[in-house]
């Protein structure tokens, strides 16, 4: 039978209820979840409520924590969208699939695609790439490997670590997950806190 949450003090509630909508937000604002095994998006919020603390200040000591993780690169996508900018993290998350592809068979078809949409001048959603690197690139794709884009992705990502990753710290998307507002203005003691404030999914016996 599943436990309620009626019994928990209004601030628990609140905090709960502000991080489950935060987060849900992030989920559905960004596609970037598609890019990784499917999960209806159900799960795809359960899995996003559970992430600790701990690994939310993780994404503060480099980009690459981050984007690395599920819910971290859901929260960067989102806040460059607020941006209008969201094609740099696009192309990375690009570059990192196609790099999985194992028959070379696809490797030119995907390569074409992400040329296309990414790198050429009539791209529609062109990075901001050196004249250089965008003509090295351009070479590659026509004979694709898998690297053929290593280089252009390594630039986009430092970019966004110099430039965008270090405003998205200091932003809301990333303030408002690593210091929720808890249940500190209900005297609690520290045995009794993970009783009074569960993770957003309610326990079922």
């Amino acid at each position: 039978m599943c436990k309620g949450l009626a019994g928990l003090p209004a601030s628990c509630l609140r905090s709960a209820k502000d991080m489950k909508y935060r987060l849900g937000v992030l989920l559905q604002k960004s596609d970037s979840c598609e890019h990784s095994p499917p999960h209806s998006k159900k799960d795809k919020l359960v899995v996003c409520q559970r992430v600790s603390q701990e690994e939310v200040k993780k994404w503060a000591e480099s980009l690459e924590n981050l984007i690395s993780h599920e819910c971290g690169l859901a929260a960067f996508r989102a806040f460059l969208q607020s941006e209008y900018s969201e094609e740099n993290i696009d192309f990375w998350v690009s570059c990192e699939e196609y790099k999985k592809i194992k028959s070379p068979s696809k490797l030119s078809p995907k390569a074409r695609r992400i040329y296309e949409e990414f790198i050429s001048v009539q791209a529609t959603k062109e990075v901001n790439l050196d004249s250089c690197t965008r003509e090295q690139t351009s070479r590659n794709v026509l004979a694709p490997t898998a690297t053929c884009f290593d280089e252009a992705q390594k630039k986009i990502f430092h970019l966004m670590e110099k430039d965008s990753y270090r405003r998205f710290l200091k932003s809301r998307f990333y303030l408002e997950l690593a210091h929720p507002p808890g249940c500190g203005s209900e005297k609690q003691k520290g045995t009794k806190r993970s009783a009074d404030c569960p993770s957003l999914v309610p326990q079922c016996a």
